[in-house]
């Protein structure tokens, strides 16, 4: 009865004119967005970051998670028509979204899509609504040791459990703490790797790292990547998207066992929505009774992956807001703007700022709605945005990118600083070094040596404490494993034999 009667005042905060208009905002941002290839939720987030800092923090953290699930919605629409993922999640329903395409059924692909969107991201609602508070009650159980060795575990998960080399993964999280430790020091008010330059006496701008790292080295990635004008000729009109029997009949129990395996995987730190997606996909190509249609048009291939990875999108929240545990790099992002509107996530959230909780609970139903409503009518308003010129579109968001910075601080030494990690951001492409893990090492950096430092002081300085105490314990034990892991991956991928090839000699003329 409490939980009914807390999302009843979340839904009075929610529907207020403000919160309406910012939540709408987002969730059609977020779909213009994540239907255009190349760009994604990141480096939107990114980029309109700046705009949350003139509102209160509740309108803003609606605004940022409309434009999170918003292109989570949307970023199928360029996979199933061009074969080119809006998102890094929405890369599964290339694999049988433009086959349905080719055989002139893309409009059933991206019904489908909504509705297996939609069903995801409810269910992902009830999911964090029932178990958000529980949670949050066990993690007022924790002591500074215990956040210490959490966060700790949520990195080391981050670089281990990502795609590519865990060694990688661990470099960026490691390179993203030593940026997170410059500035000044809270407690002994001395500058730490500043070099006296006075710009980063207050430390480097997440904006500026967010916006170079995602936006500008996405802009840069996607030159002359991203071709534009090859939408499918097909006209895709209301009576094409409508599936017939056989199409619902296999479509409905794909959504519902996607879910499950977005739910969980949503929730768990250094997982995310890609990860839910192919794991999804993988599970109905095992269960089903020909595997060989997967591939070539299954509609099971798009309704289980799309429902996945809405329904990550939403559990997701669960560490982020009650834990104070970002689960990828988009949680990370919304973790910042917390910080940045001087909110601290984690287990009294919910009891310190209430409307914040509920309200963005509330917002996520009336998102989902809007975002229903959006994407069924307008289908070919998105297909005819995926003509833009991408020679107009990018240099008007590089444009954004460097006003919107420069407004933060009126400094262009912030630009400066755009640019040169929109550089580094694109090199990490080249090399296959992710930036989510950096992106996570710079926000929990400074909250690890918080709690580090306080569990010290506590204990006067003894490390016994890391192990006394069960939950550190038991956390830094999966740490362990995990790293075990990495260790174990990186050596067997080292041992591995590198083919010889063998050119045979052509004889001298």
């Amino acid at each position: 009865m409490e939980t009914i009667a807390m999302l009843g005042f979340g839904f009075a905060t929610a529907f207020s004119p403000e919160n309406l208009f910012y939540c709408f905002l987002g969730v059609f941002l977020g779909t213009f967005i994540g239907v255009l290839p190349g760009i994604g939720s990141l480096a939107t987030i990114s980029m309109l970051l700046p705009l949350t800092f003139h509102v209160p923090a509740t309108t803003a953290i609606i605004m940022l998670a409309g434009i999170y699930y918003g292109a989570s919605y949307g970023g199928s629409t360029a996979s199933i028509l061009l074969n080119l993922p809006g998102t890094p999640s929405a890369a599964v329903a290339c694999l049988d979204g433009y086959p349905m395409s080719q055989k002139g059924r893309a409009g059933v692909a991206l019904f489908i899509t909504t509705i297996a969107s939609f069903v995801g991201a409810s269910l992902g609602i009830v999911i964090l609504t029932m178990f958000a508070p529980k949670l949050a009650e066990v993690a007022l159980l924790f002591g500074p040791a215990d956040y210490f060795a959490m966060m700790l575990l949520g990195l080391v998960a981050a670089a281990t459990l990502a795609q590519g080399s865990p060694a990688k993964g661990i470099a960026m999280v490691l390179f993203g703490l030593c940026l997170g430790m410059v500035g000044t020091d809270v407690q002994t008010g001395q500058q730490r790797f500043t070099f006296d330059i006075p710009y980063l006496s207050d430390g480097i701008s997440l904006v500026a790292v967010a916006m170079g790292i995602f936006g500008v080295a996405e802009v840069i990635g996607s030159i002359g990547r991203i071709r534009s004008g090859e939408v499918a000729a097909q006209k895709i009109t209301m009576r094409s998207m409508l599936p017939n029997r056989e199409e619902w009949s296999r479509s409905w129990k794909p959504m519902l066992r996607g879910t499950g395996v977005g739910s969980f995987f949503g929730a768990l730190p250094g997982a995310g929505g890609t990860i839910a997606s192919f794991m999804s996909y993988a599970v109905e190509k095992r269960i089903a009774k020909d595997p060989s249609r997967f591939g070539k048009g299954a509609i099971e291939g798009v309704a289980a992956p799309e429902s996945a990875n809405n329904a990550a999108a939403q559990t997701a929240f669960i560490p982020t807001l009650t834990l104070g545990i970002p689960g990828d790099s988009v949680m990370a992002l919304m973790l910042g703007a917390l910080i940045i509107q001087g909110i601290q996530p984690g287990p009294r959230l919910m009891t310190e700022y209430p409307e914040l909780f509920w309200g963005l609970i509330a917002s996520f139903w009336i998102g989902n709605i809007m975002l229903v409503i959006l994407n069924i009518p307008l289908i070919g308003l998105w297909v005819r945005m995926l003509r833009i010129p991408y020679s107009i579109l990018y240099p008007a968001i590089l444009l954004f990118i460097c006003i919107g910075v420069f407004t933060i601080n009126n400094s262009y030494f912030d630009v400066l600083v755009v640019m040169a990690f929109g550089v580094l951001g694109y090199a990490m492409t080249l090399l296959k070094f992710e930036a989510a893990p950096l992106i996570l090492g710079f926000i929990l950096g400074p909250l690890m040596e918080e709690h580090l430092r306080r569990a010290m002081l506590l204990s006067r300085g003894s490390l016994d404490v890391f192990i006394n105490r069960p939950i550190s314990a038991s956390f830094l034990a999966v740490t362990a494993l995990l790293l075990l892991f990495a260790i174990y991956v990186t050596i067997r991928g080292a041992r591995k034999p590198v083919p010889m090839v063998v050119q045979a000699a052509t004889p001298d003329r």
